[in-house]
């Protein structure tokens, strides 16, 4: 007898509890009207949506998503439905998935392993699961795991121990750089250790600064792959078994992954869903000339489409004709609306109010960052009248060392490039590029400026971004000492400078707009350390 799954990779809304019952329903009932399908499967807590964070602690909100599963349970009772969601059994809370068919709840599995490193905090939340579950569908014995069970060997080897021929996780699984292939990698690994089919059904979208990449999958008893749903994007796969066994029908060949591509629809997947999630009209930023504004531009419009982006150029006496003039270039060429207004009233009104406060002291960065927050004045001014979010054009190497000025360049609700390297900011700029010539050739070429100072350049206040981001990387993201950075060949003077720059800077990052996470150590959830700090560990 043959067997035929829809994969529902799905994009929820954390807490809707109503939209994401209306999303399951619609789904269902679009996929039942192909007679062939028997299982629908969903991702991982698919009706309160990932990671609901302490929601979780609200009696009313758990209640609710309980309640809900017996409106779901008729909505197709001759096929079966498979759907994440927190279970309640009157004393602890479970990170569960639920069997429907016949109009009635005819499995539950909940989660053993409760992940509590990095993003996760699981065990904050849930209590873990014990033992394996295994239910009879329309002739064939199918498994349960949810996420990060999966990653486990022995929760993988019990499933089978306990009779499944066929395994499906139900997965909420971020992205970061290089995490598709790591999980498929050892998912495979784990499905020919065992020689059990696993079938992956992942979740897509943005979440604040999580992003999904969706990229279900099923791995074959051989371990090899044998379907691959797209990235970042909604899809239904249907995948078919018999006995057990995966049919090889004609699925779309697997497609190597282009890491620049990838990074990129990340960012427009994360944009995109934190402004259309959260209500808002649209996005606005400030373009300065610069390659980091450029690629948060493009972004933006690629996210929310031109109509929905507006461009603003602030320039001061310091800011160079070329800068203005790329700004414009690119605003015309992306076709969003475009506005230049100058901050020199402001910063002259601002110093003549401060003149005898300053009084006798030299001239600093305080005079440069007045230029900065008259900037932001003007770009959350527009943001509140036309009800669009303000991006951040910061970068992560910016960021890392506090090269950004708090309540100025810093000011809005969202950082689309705040956790991407400086370097990389350039290659996915000429990535992008490749696509269509969007971002002037002389905005990739120039030396970057924060242009608040005559002639100034970031070399003038930071190590070039060929060292100073591998620097960053090894101290930020690897937890490396200063001792084994200079190791690696990087001079002790550079490393200690920025070590120090970095420690120094943990104040102005706790007050950055949450932005979007690619890495494995990004600001926030990942990296958390206090800001009235004695140690110093150089």
């Amino acid at each position: 007898m043959t067997l035929k799954i829809a994969l529902i990779q799905t994009n929820s809304l954390v807490g809707n509890i109503s939209a994401n019952l209306n999303l399951i329903v619609e789904t269902v009932t679009l996929v039942r009207n192909r007679s062939d399908i028997d299982l629908i499967v969903f991702p991982e807590l698919m009706l309160v949506g990932y990671p609901p964070e302490d929601l979780l602690f609200r009696r009313d909100f758990i209640l609710t998503a309980n309640n809900v599963l017996f409106e779901l349970a008729n909505i197709a009772p001759e096929i079966g439905v498979v759907v994440g969601f927190p279970e309640f059994d009157g004393e602890n809370l479970y990170n569960s998935a639920v069997v429907l068919s016949e109009g009635s709840i005819s499995a539950v599995y909940r989660k053993q392993k409760l992940p509590n490193y990095g993003v996760f905090d699981e065990m904050r939340y849930f209590t873990a699961g014990k033992k394996p579950c295994v239910f009879e569908f329309k002739g064939q014995f199918i498994g349960l795991s949810i996420c990060e069970d999966v990653w486990h060997s022995d929760i993988v080897q019990a499933t089978k121990d306990a009779g499944a021929e066929i395994l499906l996780t139900l997965n909420a699984s971020p992205f970061h750089v290089g995490k598709a292939e790591q999980r498929e990698a050892l998912i495979c690994s784990h499905a020919k250790t065992a020689q059990l089919p696993i079938v992956y059904v992942n979740a897509v979208g943005g979440q604040d600064e999580l992003v999904f990449d969706g990229a279900s999958f099923v791995a074959n008893a051989d371990g090899k792959i044998v379907f691959q749903a797209a990235e970042f994007i909604e899809q239904i796969g249907v995948v078919e078994f018999e006995n057990g066994q995966f049919l090889n029908l004609s699925y779309p060949a697997f497609q190597k992954r282009n890491k620049a591509s990838t990074i990129y629809n990340a960012l427009v997947c994360g944009t995109r869903d934190y402004v259309r999630k959260n209500g808002f009209k649209g996005a606005i930023l400030g373009l300065s000339g610069g390659i980091d504004s450029a690629l948060v531009l493009a972004i933006a419009v690629d996210a929310l489409g031109a109509e929905n982006v507006e461009a603003v150029s602030l320039p001061s006496k310091y800011t160079l004709e070329m800068s203005n003039d790329d700004a414009k270039i690119q605003a015309e060429i992306m076709g969003v609306k475009y506005h230049s207004i100058p901050i020199e009233p402001a910063v002259k009104a601002f110093t003549e109010m401060l003149a005898v406060t300053f009084e006798n002291t030299p001239a600093d960065t305080t005079e440069e960052n007045i230029q900065a927050r008259c900037r932001g004045v003007v770009l959350m001014a527009m943001s509140n009248k036309q009800g669009k979010l303000l991006l951040t054009t910061g970068n992560k190497s910016e960021m890392s060392v506090g090269y950004a000025t708090l309540y100025g360049d810093m000011s809005g609700g969202f950082a689309p490039i705040k956790d991407v390297p400086k370097l990389l900011v350039y290659e996915l700029t000429h990535y992008r590029n490749s696509i269509s010539q969007v971002i002037p050739e002389r905005v990739l070429t120039r030396a970057p400026s924060a242009e608040l100072s005559p002639n100034q350049q970031d070399s003038d206040s930071l190590p070039p971004y060929e060292i100073l981001d591998p620097i960053l990387a090894r101290y930020i993201e690897e937890d490396q000492t200063a001792d084994e950075i200079v190791a690696a060949g990087f001079l002790l003077e550079d490393v200690m400078r920025v070590i120090s720059l970095v420690d120094r800077s943990e104040y102005k990052r706790r007050q950055s707009a949450v932005g979007i996470r690619i890495s494995e150590r990004a600001f926030g959830r990942d990296r958390r350390y206090p800001i009235t700090s004695g140690y110093r560990g150089i």
